[in-house]
């Protein structure tokens, strides 16, 4: 786990923003299978194998790397790239990706969520649709404590603004939907690029994590909690 301008004081905080795929589980397997889905749907309608089309995404990502730095971009920008409109990757999103087939619940997870919840707000924000994201939640058991009102604003996702993370209007939706300033803000995430880099330059702070034994060992610092009790 890696903080950026967390505050010394944590009742500072009031709101924590979290993107899901390996930040609220981690499973090699699945977050592979979610880009590679996408990449083999992409090279049957360009009439082309996969592995070209596998071959042609990791061309792009690495000359878009070279070309800002080493950072990173997400598939939804790969695929507009190569001509694949938003709504299209929403719908390979929907309908390709399995997160039942993958996850399962995490209690452990589940009760430092809850413990954060009573002291802050929180939201969802992910590059996949808001359906699928949903999906992700409620496999692991814990849509109840990140979507408590079972509607769309509880997360921003790939259809919530038509684009992917780090475009700023990801973030200023995410603002507008927690109704705090952005000092207020945690933006918890697996990558800097996508999930840490904008809302750093926008004013919040940031909790660069490897999985969700992290976010319980922040849970644990931010408000006395223990996954173990």
């Amino acid at each position: 786990m890696k903080k950026f301008n967390i505050p010394s004081d944590l009742s500072r905080i009031r709101g924590f923003i979290f993107d899901i795929d390996n930040t609220l589980y981690r499973d090699d397997e699945y977050a592979a299978e979610q880009i590679d889905c996408q990449v083999r749907a992409f090279a049957l309608q360009k009439g082309i194998t996969a592995e070209e089309g596998r071959r042609m995404v990791a061309d792009f990502r690495a000359e878009w790397a070279a070309a800002h730095d080493g950072a990173k971009t997400s598939l939804a920008n790969v695929l507009l790239h190569f001509g694949v409109p938003v709504a299209q990757s929403i719908e390979w999103r929907r309908t390709l990706i399995k997160p039942e087939e993958f996850l399962e619940p995490d209690p452990d997870l589940k009760k430092a969520l809850t413990a954060l919840a009573g002291r802050a707000k929180l939201l969802c924000v992910t590059n996949n649709p808001v359906a699928t994201a949903y999906r992700n939640l409620k496999a692991l058991d814990i849509a109840d404590v990140l979507c408590p009102r079972k509607t769309a604003e509880d997360i921003v996702g790939l259809d919530t603004c038509g684009v992917s993370k780090p475009d700023r209007r990801v973030f200023l939706r995410a603002l507008q939907v927690l109704d705090l300033a952005p000092g207020q803000i945690v933006s918890v995430g697996d990558r800097f690029d996508i999930d840490l880099a904008c809302p750093l330059e926008m004013g919040m702070s940031g909790l660069l994590v490897d999985g969700p034994c992290d976010i319980a060992d922040f849970a644990e610092e931010f408000c006395g909690f223990s996954s173990a009790g």
